[in-house]
């Protein structure tokens, strides 16, 4: 049994630093914490941002496939897109091939917000890896999409 910690005292991480588990999440949480203090004046999210993407890039969007792609439960999805809709940047109509779900597609004001948004996404990308070089990041984000294949 070894003595009391005291106040101050370096942390010893054991195995943390070498799981990958533990690197990507903290990756995860200084991505988010600069993605969210470089969007804060716009009420943007990791996640809303991603929803306007891909809306955008799939005008009619199913929810359900929103859903998927984002890998959301329905009822989360629900929620994205209630805040997406109440801020006018979004809007639902019925589906044309499948009445019982809806379709949404980016307002003007969602179209214009994401113009706006999108050169500060760049900016927060370039801060990340801002001590990488283009080839590194090129082998990051194709080393990590290997993990999630279904995603490529």
């Amino acid at each position: 049994m070894t003595g009391k910690r005291k106040r101050g005292d370096a942390i010893d991480f054991g195995l943390l630093p070498g799981l990958l588990g533990y690197q990507v999440r903290q990756a995860q949480i200084a991505i988010f914490r600069d993605f969210t203090s470089s969007l804060a004046e716009d009420g943007m999210t990791p996640t809303l941002f991603g929803s306007l993407v891909l809306i955008e890039a799939n005008p009619g969007l199913k929810q359900a496939d929103l859903a998927r792609a984002l890998q959301l439960d329905r009822s989360t999805v629900v929620t994205v897109i209630d805040t997406l809709e109440k801020r006018g940047l979004v809007a639902r109509q019925r589906a044309i091939d499948d009445r019982r779900s809806n379709a949404i597609s980016l307002t003007t004001a969602g179209g214009h917000l994401l113009a706006r948004l999108k050169p500060r996404v760049a900016d927060h990308e370039a801060r990340l890896v801002g001590d990488l070089d283009a080839d590194e990041r090129a082998i990051l984000v194709s080393m990590l999409a290997r993990i999630f294949p279904e995603r490529r």
